[in-house]
């Protein structure tokens, strides 16, 4: 019944977003994981998605980016204590992410679960991640972050050994003590300073040897990190010159004779969004790390990491993407307007539809993407693809979502704008993703390095998008574009924009051509491809189009 105040009734406002599977409503997810060999897996993903999709967790999602991790840089009799505190929420969404294994569940097989790798594992993490993001997204970079390091602590395999077992261990301890103390743990990165940011050759940090110099060897680290995430890690991958040039390093919390090590965190940063993750200043004071790999190799073996947190990325933006979605859709299905649905009044519904597509089209590309990661050591095609895209399909997702949940906010109205509904923590979340790991730009110079350097793996992807050919005429009209500019020499530098997004919107179609209804993937290809300019703003759709059957080939509740 509507609640009573003295001068009104509440009525005409949508139910409370509750007891929605994350997972069963969401068609395109569903579609991409039987296209990438993971449906069996759905019992599993329905579960979750059942887990996650409650107001009880939204609320603490909230909780968990309303109360903010402290630095508590000094005990109370002065001495160094370098420790965060965070809201109970956020250890909730840490045990919740290890225990479904989104922190290793890629590389399943190297913990004895009986899962194969190349048989979805990697599809079926992304989608524990995609579903995650939209409930809390703060705490997924330490879950990422450990992620990624697992192919890059390989590069040592001594090292990795000693660790394999607590890396890849689904409990979470956020106890503060070294990691031979500890049942589980996690692992964060520091590559960017003051004076470099991106340009991380510029970075000033010195590692000098304890001992002999080499892999697997000790040296003391003294410098800083304008950011680093997430300090209450365990331990770091952190890049540092040697007289070989930049390394990278895996720095503990605690020396090897159990006293804290030497970072020193100055201040946590006071970020836009991401708020429940705390990414802070860092100083080095002869903190000591192992060597990883070869002296001079810092670069090849952090971007191990860099592209797996790429991924992670383009995950994120995705289920963000879908959560503002859904409840846009849920708000229109519920609330009347001009004595309409929202959802009926036919420029909601294009509005609607329009965003549907952009979301079916990042879910699709960001969970092939992740089956291409989970291939690739076996697949030339995948490696390849894992190759050309990664850049693409980061830059893309994450720049297509920050306007999207905007749209999602409109939709909301006044109540769209205040902090205390999801959505503006939505907006405020997403444009991290495009910004961290790799902006915007830096993707499009990775693809034109791609281009340049390796052609065998921009071909082959190329290869890929003509495959595409013969089934609608503006996705013809749109390759042979693209086609013309590569035959016509080097691409100058200025077109990188232009060729990352004419690769990603083709590749988004040939994957909905293949993986979604005919009714999607032409209004994708007639709004996406076709040059005129037409869509601007979403909503901008073309008469013809079946715009409900687009949303509910999206939204299934």
């Amino acid at each position: 019944m509507p609640s009573a105040f003295e001068t009104h009734e509440v009525f005409n406002q949508p139910p409370v977003y509750d007891g929605v599977n994350l997972y069963g409503s969401d068609v395109p997810l569903k579609a991409a994981l039987e296209a990438e060999g993971a449906g069996w897996a759905a019992n599993e993903l329905s579960g979750f998605g059942a887990t996650l999709g409650t107001d009880a967790m939204f609320h603490a999602g909230h909780q968990a980016n309303r109360y903010l991790p402290e630095l508590m840089s000094h005990d109370n009799q002065g001495f160094r204590r370098d420790v965060v505190e965070f809201h109970p929420s956020y250890h909730q969404f840490m045990a919740l992410s290890k225990e479904a294994r989104i922190h290793c569940g890629a590389f399943d097989g190297l913990a004895d679960d009986n899962r194969v790798k190349g048989a979805g594992v990697g599809p079926v993490r992304a989608a524990k991640h995609y579903m995650m993001s939209q409930v809390e997204a703060g705490h997924i970079c330490p879950i990422t972050m450990t992620h990624a390091a697992i192919p890059a602590l390989q590069n040592q395999p001594d090292l990795f050994e000693g660790l394999k077992a607590k890396l890849l261990a689904p409990s979470y301890d956020p106890s503060f003590k070294p990691i031979a103390a500890k049942t589980g743990i996690t692992i964060g990165m520091g590559m960017t300073e003051k004076q470099g940011g991106t340009d991380v050759r510029a970075n000033t940090t010195v590692a000098t040897p304890i001992a002999t110099a080499g892999a697997g060897e000790r040296y003391l680290i003294t410098g800083h990190k304008w950011f680093m995430s997430a300090p209450m890690c365990d331990a770091f991958l952190v890049l540092a010159q040697t007289n070989e040039k930049l390394s990278v390093f895996f720095v503990p919390r605690f020396r090897t004779d159990g006293t804290v090590n030497g970072l020193r965190f100055q201040r946590l940063k006071n970020k836009l969004g991401n708020k429940s993750n705390a990414s802070s200043e860092v100083e080095f004071v002869e903190a000591e790390g192992v060597l990883i790999g070869d002296e001079g190799r810092g670069i090849a073996n952090i971007m191990t990491m860099a592209n797996y947190t790429r991924l992670d990325c383009a995950l994120g933006s995705a289920g963000l993407m879908r959560q503002a979605l859904s409840r846009a859709v849920h708000h229109a299905r519920h609330r009347t307007v001009f004595q309409r649905k929202l959802i009926d009044q036919p420029m909601m519904t294009a509005l609607l539809a329009d965003m549907s597509l952009e979301v079916t089209a990042a879910t699709h590309l960001s969970i092939r993407l992740a089956g291409a990661y989970e291939r690739m050591e076996t697949s030339e095609t995948d490696a390849a693809y894992a190759r050309l895209m990664t850049p693409v399909t980061k830059y893309w997702v994450t720049k297509r979502g920050p306007t999207l949940a905007y749209e999602a906010m409109e939709i909301h109205g006044g109540n769209g704008y205040v902090e205390d509904g999801v959505l503006a923590r939505l907006y405020r979340e997403l444009p991290v993703n495009s910004i961290w790991e790799g902006s915007g730009s830096v993707m499009c110079l990775d693809l034109l390095r791609v281009a340049a350097r390796e052609r065998d793996a921009f071909e082959e992807g190329i290869t890929w998008l003509q495959g595409g050919m013969g089934h609608a005429p503006t996705y013809d009209t749109a390759f042979k574009e693209l086609h013309g500019l590569l035959s016509a020499g080097a691409i100058p530098e200025a077109q990188g924009r232009w060729l990352t997004e004419r690769i990603a919107t083709l590749a988004a179609s040939r994957l909905l051509m293949e993986r979604a209804p005919e009714e999607v993937s032409s209004a994708y290809m007639a709004t996406r491809l076709d040059g005129s300019g037409r869509h601007g703003a979403y909503g901008s759709l073309p008469d013809g189009v079946n715009l409900r059957e687009i949303i509910d080939a999206t939204v299934a509740f």
